[in-house]
C-alpha cells in the first residue's frame, strides 16, 4: 500500500504595509481630524467655487440696499415699492398717477404739464428695484406715459455692508484671500526653513553657530514695525503680505528642522551614505530632508492658522489688502466697528474664520498622532 503524500496548501501571501499606509489608517480613525478635513473642503468650495455661482460680484454696489440685515426673502419688499416709485417720479420731474405690481412685473402711469421725453424711463432702471422699463402707451400729446417693466428681485442671505455690497460674496472673497495667504506664506516658510535648518544642523560647527545667530537676530526684529516699513515703501498688496509673513515664519521652521537634523545625522543610514561617497548636499537632499517630513507636515498645519491670524491682525490694523479686495480679518475689523448697528457684519466672517482655525487644529492633531513614531 502506497502512502500518498499530501503537500499542505500554500498560505496566502501576506502583504506588508508601509509606514505611510499605517499612518493613513490611524489618521482615518481619528474622527475629529476627518471632520476637520471635511470642513476644510467645504469651506474651500464655499470660498473658491461660490463666487462663480453667485449672481453678484464682490465689488457690486446696491445703493437701495445699504446695511440691510440677513434674510432669505427676496428684496425689495412689495410694501416699499410705492415709495421707491414716487422717488423715481420726483427725480424724473413727473407726477405718478397710478402704480400696480403684479408678480414680478409692474405698470405705472406718469403725467406732466409738458410732453414727457421717453428717455425718462432711464430713471426707473437706475434703481435696484426696477429693470427693463419700456413705454407701452402715450396719451395727451405725450403728457401721459404708461410704462411697464420688471421688478428686480435680489437675495442677500448674509445681508449687505455699509456700501450696499453683498456680504455673502464678500465673505467668499475674504476666504480666498485668507486661505491663499495662509497656504502661500506657509509654503514660503516651508521652503526656506527646511533647507536652512537641514543645512545648519547637518554641517554643524561654526557655520551652524553663525546661521543660528542670524536666526536669533531676525527674531529680535519687531514684526509689525517691519510690515509698516515695507507697506510705506511698496504699498499694500497681496504679494507683499504673504512674502512678509513667510519671511518671518520660516524662523520657527528652521529651528525645528535643525533639531530633527541633529538627531538624524548620527543615524546609521547617514554613515552608510557618507561611506558611499555622497556629498553633503546629496545626503541632505536624499536622506535628511525626507526623514523630517513627518514633523514638518504637522508643523505646517500649525503655521497655516497662525499665518491666517497674522494676516487678519494686519488687516485689522489697516495694513492688509487694498479695497475693494478684502479678507476675513478686514471684514471682522469692519464688523467690530459696526457691531451695534449691524452685528451681522461681524458674525458671518467670524464664524468662517473660527471654523477654519478649529479644523486646521484638528487636522494637525490627527497628523501628529498618526505620524508619531511611538505608535508605529
Amino acid at each position: 500500500m502506497t502512502d500518498i503524500l499530501q503537500t499542505p496548501a500554500a498560505s496566502p501571501e501576506t502583504k506588508g504595509r508601509s509606514l505611510f499606509q499605517l499612518a493613513a489608517i490611524r489618521f482615518r480613525r481619528n474622527r475629529a481630524a476627518m471632520a476637520g478635513c471635511v470642513m476644510l473642503v467645504l469651506i474651500a468650495l464655499f470660498s473658491f467655487v461660490g463666487p462663480l455661482l453667485s449672481p453678484h460680484s464682490y465689488d457690486q454696489v446696491f445703493p437701495s440696499y445699504v446695511s440691510i440685515g440677513p434674510s432669505l426673502e427676496p428684496r425689495p419688499d412689495v410694501s416699499t415699492l410705492q415709495g421707491v416709485m414716487e422717488g423715481v417720479a420726483t427725480r424724473a420731474r413727473v407726477t405718478l398717477e397710478e402704480f400696480v405690481v403684479e408678480g414680478g412685473t409692474f405698470s405705472a402711469t406718469v403725467t406732466s404739464d409738458e410732453p414727457i421725453d421717453p428717455r425718462a424711463t432711464r430713471y426707473f432702471d437706475r434703481t435696484n428695484e426696477f429693470e427693463d422699463t419700456q413705454v407701452v402707451a402715450t396719451e395727451d400729446d405725450g403728457r401721459t406715459l404708461k410704462v411697464e417693466g420688471r421688478v428686480d428681485r435680489e437675495y442677500f442671505p448674509f445681508g449687505t455692508d455699509q456700501n450696499g455690497r453683498d456680504l455673502l460674496v464678500r465673505v467668499m472673497l475674504g476666504g480666498q484671500i485668507s486661505i491663499a495667504v495662509g497656504l502661500l506664506a506657509s509654503l514660503v516658510s516651508l521652503g526656506i526653513g527646511v533647507v536652512y535648518g537641514a543645512t545648519s544642523g547637518y554641517i554643524g560647527g561654526r557655520i551652524d553657530n553663525v546661521m543660528m545667530r542670524l536666526v536669533e537676530i531676525l527674531y529680535s526684529l519687531p514684526f509689525v514695525f517691519l510690515v509698516v516699513v515695507l507697506v510705506v515703501f511698496f504699498g499694500r498688496s497681496f504679494i507683499l503680505i504673504f512674502l512678509v509673513i513667510g519671511a518671518v515664519e520660516w524662523l520657527d521652521m528652521a529651528r525645528i528642522v535643525r533639531g530633527q537634523t541633529l538627531a538624524l545625522k548620527r543615524r546609521e543610514f547617514v554613515g552608510a551614505a557618507q561611506a558611499l561617497g555622497l556629498s553633503d548636499w546629496q545626503i541632505i537632499r536624499r536622506h535628511i530632508i525626507p526623514n523630517t517630513i513627518g514633523p514638518v507636515i504637522v508643523f505646517v498645519t500649525v503655521v497655516v492658522p497662525k499665518v491666517i491670524l497674522l494676516e487678519s491682525f494686519l488687516s485689522f490694523l489697516g495694513l492688509g489688502v487694498q479695497a475693494p479686495l478684502t479678507s476675513w480679518g478686514a471684514l471682522i475689523s469692519e464688523g467690530a466697528n459696526n457691531i451695534q448697528s449691524a452685528p451681522w457684519l461681524l458674525i458671518f466672517p467670524a464664524i468662517f474664520f473660527v471654523m477654519t482655525l478649529f479644523s486646521l487644529n484638528f487636522v494637525g492633531d490627527g497628523l501628529r498622532d498618526a505620524l508619531d513614531p511611538k505608535d508605529r
